[in-house]
């Protein structure tokens, strides 16, 4: 697994965060902080974000993203 996440504070005030998981050295998922929802890379990537979305797992990532 391979976990990439962050945030940068831009001169505006505002935030640009992202988060991504790769594995086997694939893109798996990742998050989009503008629309606030995952992006499946592929069929088994759908699972984990459906699974994600009921768990309201994008709720905790923005507010990660945007505060911490």
């Amino acid at each position: 697994w391979l976990h990439v996440y962050g945030c940068d504070l831009l001169s505006d005030g505002s935030v640009r965060g992202s988060y991504r998981d790769g594995y086997d050295g694939r893109d798996f998922i990742s998050f989009d902080l503008g629309s606030g929802r995952f992006v499946a890379a592929d069929s088994a990537a759908e699972i984990t974000r459906r699974l994600w979305e009921q768990e309201e797992v994008a709720e905790q990532w923005t507010n990660y993203l945007k505060h911490v």
